[in-house]
Parts: C-alpha cells; structure tokens; sequence
C-alpha cells in the first residue's frame, strides 16, 4: 500500500493535519504492518503554497505515478480546485476509482469529485447539500448524499471542510492502520478531551 498527498495551491492546512502527522510519524501506526510512506504529488513538481503560507514541494509528478489496488490517495480542500491544472487529477480519479483505489476527499476536493460526475451513484458527503447543487450544475447525486461529518462509501471517503478529525478517522478505518483499540482511543482522545483516552491509546501500543 502507497499513500499520496494531492498537494495544490491554496491547499486547506487543517483539513489533513491530523491524518498526514499520524502517517508521516507512524507513531501509533500498527507496528505489525509494513511501514508506508507520505508521498506528495503534484501537477509538477514545483513548489505550491497552502491556505496557511506553508512551501510544500511535491515528490513526484501525478504523470509518474501507477496507482494500484489499495493505495490512498488524498484529495484536500482548496480553493483553486476548479482551475484548469488540477482537472488531470480529478480524470485520473475518475478511472482509478474503479480499480479499488482509496480515494478520500474532503472540502472542495468533493466539489471537484460531484462536478465529474464521481458522486452520482456513491454515498458521500460535502460541506453542504446545497452546496453541491450550486456549484455543481451536472450532479444528480442528491439521494446518495448523507448529512454527516464523513462518510465511507467502499473505497469512496468523503468529508466537511469542518471536521477534519472524523474525516481522518475514517480514513484510517477503512485502511487499517492503526489496530481498532488504538484508532477509537485516538479519536476519542481528540474529540472529546478526556485523559481517560489518552491512557487507552497509550494502553494500546504496550499490547502491540
């Protein structure tokens, strides 16, 4: 398994930080499983800059990269989704999807997804139904939408630009990796704040 960052400019800093800093660490990954690795992708690779004013330099250029059955690929909010460079992603997605690759978009990038056409027949969620219906003049996926934070749909995952934690955390449910003990501790330590948790998670690695 490979995990790519789509990095684009204007790139919405929080709505990944949770799930790139636990992969890129590998802190409370399972320890048992092959060790994988962040690789961000780009147009090209030259340098874009996020919503924040953070450089990130792309390691490889979407033309170089094979996708296989069972890699992640991460789609983040932005707000240069609808820009001419950054449909090649989105065309590529549109064929890997079906080839079983991980395709988790959060934000615009579903925006981008629902104005292919990619959300017609999956559930799925966006920042707003609404929203979808404006932006997007061709999507019919109206009774495939859930109004929830995040949603699975098979190798589909789909998030709001306001809840990065459950976003990230069903990414790292549908691609195991993290044991289950220790992803529900690590959840729960970040969403409700509890030290309880925190002892959980810890709890969890000894047992690895």
């Amino acid at each position: 398994m490979k995990v790519y960052l789509y990095v684009l400019n204007t790139l919405a800093d929080w709505e990944i930080a949770y799930l790139t800093a636990e992969i890129n660490s590998g802190r409370y990954l399972d320890k048992t499983k092959t060790p994988v690795e962040l690789i961000k992708i780009g147009n090209s690779t030259e340098p874009i800059k996020t919503m924040g004013g953070i450089t990130i330099t792309p390691d490889e250029d979407i033309d170089n990269i094979k996708f296989e059955k069972g890699d992640l690929l991460i789609l983040p909010g932005a707000d240069t989704w609808s820009e001419e460079e950054n449909k090649k992603i989105i065309d590529i997605v549109s064929s890997i999807i079906n080839e079983k690759v991980i395709i988790a978009a959060v934000c615009g990038a579903t925006i981008a997804l629902a104005n292919k056409g990619i959300l017609n027949h999956r559930k799925h969620t966006s920042n707003d139904l609404e929203v979808l219906k404006m932006f997007c003049p061709d999507y019919a996926g109206e009774d495939f939408y859930i109004n929830q934070p995040a949603v699975t749909d098979d190798n589909l995952i789909t998030g709001s630009g306001l809840a990065p934690l459950e976003f990230s955390y069903e990414v790292l449910k549908r691609t195991n990796l993290m044991k289950t003990e220790t992803l529900e501790a690590w959840y729960q330590l970040y969403k409700t704040n509890e030290p309880k948790y925190f002892y959980a998670l810890m709890q969890s690695l000894e047992e690895a």
